[in-house]
């Protein structure tokens, strides 16, 4: 019976009296991938054998499958009966796949067949590409447009460029429109649908497919890159302050925000920090110059400490603003780190003094020493002189005394003046 449908099918397709439900159903499938094709039929056919078989069915080779033998190693198929459609999967697209196929209901006479054309793509999106370039802690908003007769069709987000499974691994979609720092919008009206992403970080960057569901065809897509940079800003400045002092802050900024809101919030991210200007009576704003801010904080507390963005920018661009780490001590720890610094050179000064007295009474000794040698070498040349002297003494007194009777006479005749340059030479 089988083989007696398939001639007469064979014969009708040539004489072009095939009888479709519906027109071509095109399928676009992705190489390496799976695809699904759904064909509908009339009330009254449910308890019939569908199958699926391609080219022109013309033998039992190009039947693939039936609801009799429903499952294969590459295809299965599934009847909805209560939906009247009947779909079957493909597995494991190759190139060899694509071609003409045909969605088939048994029935006596001539079976009821639906075209169904497959074709396959790579794996991958897209030609065109939009870049986006943002900054860490910034929020971003992929614009995603779609066609007006899509308006009512699934819209969706993913990331990769592998559209045969972006649908699955989809990161929000218009059904659950908000998923932790994913938010979804379709303004219809404008045949756009807005992906908001919030607190970018640079495990953000990359591939993202923006896709659109499609009932009977390959679904739309579009292709975004997403580059997220290090944040940056003007400055990054580090000081520390006292309890209960006073400190400045000191913002530079563009000339040509000279007029522009100036401002000092604190929070760990510029984008999500608290305007101190606006909720502390401490914080004073002045300006200092036509390119720099400062911010007075008249008395300093512990809660204090943090991080500190100001700027003169309200759109925050990169480049616009200065981020300050302020750390805030107590004065009893502030009071021993001074009196460390204020102990230590008079130490110094001491040591250096007591070096300085080492060497002046060092010398002062060896002056002391080599004057009492001098005395005591003085002491005996002097010794010896006497010694000298008094011995020529004694023997003059001898000659004195032995001759005593025999110069008695000389005495008389020599003049005074000679006997004592005599005396003063013996002495």
């Amino acid at each position: 019976m089988r083989r007696l449908q398939n001639l007469l099918f064979t014969f009708c397709i040539a004489l072009r009296c095939v009888t479709s439900a519906v027109g071509v159903i095109h399928v676009t499938g992705y190489v390496g991938s799976a695809v699904k094709v759904s064909c509908s039929y009339d009330q009254g056919y449910e308890s019939y054998e569908k199958y699926l078989c391609k080219n022109d069915c013309g033998s039992n080779d190009d039947v693939l499958i039936t609801t009799s033998n429903p499952v294969t190693s590459k295809y299965r198929i599934h009847d909805d009966k209560t939906a009247r459609i009947f779909t079957t999967s493909i597995s494991d697209l190759r190139s060899v796949d694509t071609g003409k196929y045909w969605c088939g209901v048994s029935r006596t006479g001539k079976d009821i067949y639906t075209e169904v054309e497959l074709k396959l793509v790579k794996d991958h999106c897209c030609d065109t590409v939009t870049k986006i370039l943002n900054y860490q802690g910034y929020s971003e908003s992929i614009s995603c447009p779609y066609e007006h007769q899509y308006q009512n069709s699934l819209k969706y987000i993913c990331r990769g460029n592998r559209p045969s499974t972006c649908l699955q691994q989809a990161l929000i979609t218009s059904d659950n429109k908000e998923n932790g720092r994913f938010r979804l919008d379709d303004d219809k009206m404008l045949k756009k649908f807005t992906v908001n992403i919030t607190s970018l970080s640079q495990e953000d960057s990359g591939y993202y497919l923006c896709g659109v569901r499609r009932n009977f065809a390959h679904n739309v897509f579009s292709a975004v890159l997403l580059e997220v940079e290090e944040f940056c800003c003007v400055k990054s400045t580090k000081i520390n302050g006292t309890v209960g002092h006073p400190l400045t802050l000191q913002c530079p900024y563009p000339s040509p925000h000279r007029d522009n809101r100036k401002f000092l919030c604190k929070g760990d991210q510029h984008n999500s920090c608290t305007d101190m200007l606006k909720n502390q009576s401490r914080f004073t704003l002045q300006d200092a110059s036509s390119s720099t801010f400062i911010v007075i904080i008249s008395k300093l507390e512990a809660a204090d400490a943090g991080t500190y963005w100001c700027g003169s920018d309200s759109q925050w661009r990169v480049g616009n603003y200065t981020k300050i780490q302020l750390s805030v001590f107590p004065q009893s720890t502030l009071g021993k780190k001074n009196t460390a610094l204020y102990v230590i050179p008079p130490v110094l000064l001491l040591i250096c003094i007591l070096v300085l007295v080492y060497k002046y009474r060092r010398s002062r000794i060896e002056e002391a020493v080599l004057s009492l040698r001098r005395n005591a070498s003085r002491k005996k040349s002097s010794k010896k002189v006497i010694g000298a002297a008094q011995s020529e003494i004694y023997k003059n007194q001898g000659v004195v005394t032995s001759n005593d009777q025999s110069t008695s006479n000389v005495y008389e005749e020599v003049d005074v003046e000679v006997h004592y340059e005599n005396l003063t030479a013996s002495e």
